[in-house]
């Protein structure tokens, strides 16, 4: 039922939201030059898969989690993206591939290793990682791998229709603080 729904919601963002994502890839295309971000992550059963983003960072930005990414690497279109939480929506092209859920785990990278053990301790891998969840909207982020892996456990636990609609509503009205790069 799940999969269903994420076929539908994303398949519906993509078509609704078109005019959206065109305009900020047009905007990124001025910002960096290369708008879309492509990173390697960790997906169901620890496959790797490649997430895509808007791009919110200089071309020349170490590839990083983001709460270890160097703040002045952010540009001002990046940090309204990031804000706004409007650098994701091109994940939803992820949930039609298959690769990620509307709702999960949020997706690590493959070096995050202490995360990655712990999200293998509780079992976590075993489903599709998410656009959102628990703790996006509570602002965990995975600075806290233990935290994390325990509110991802939290979020499987209870996963059903209605709260896989609340977190999505809860992203959408601005729950959670989105990627957070620590201070300057």
């Amino acid at each position: 039922m799940l999969r269903c729904l994420d076929l539908v919601i994303a398949s519906l963002g993509l078509v609704f939201g078109l005019p959206v994502l065109v305009l900020l890839y047009l905007l990124g295309l001025f910002d960096t030059g290369s708008p879309l971000f492509f990173q390697t992550r960790v997906g169901q059963f620890q496959r790797p898969f490649k997430l895509v983003k808007f791009r919110t960072m200089r071309l020349s930005a170490v590839s990083v989690a983001t709460h270890l990414a160097d703040p002045n690497a952010v540009t001002k279109l990046g940090a309204v993206l990031r804000k706004t939480k409007l650098d994701e929506l091109p994940q939803l092209w992820n949930v039609l591939l298959g690769d990620m859920s509307l709702v999960g785990p949020r997706p690590c990278l493959v070096n995050q290793t202490e995360l990655i053990a712990e999200r293998a301790a509780r079992k976590i891998f075993d489903i599709r990682p998410g656009i959102t969840g628990l703790a996006q909207i509570q602002g965990i982020d995975m600075s806290t791998p233990v935290l994390l892996a325990e509110t991802d456990a939290k979020l499987l636990a209870n996963l059903t229709v209605s709260t896989y609609l609340k977190y999505i509503v809860a992203t959408i009205v601005g729950a959670g603080a989105g990627d957070r790069i620590r201070s300057k």
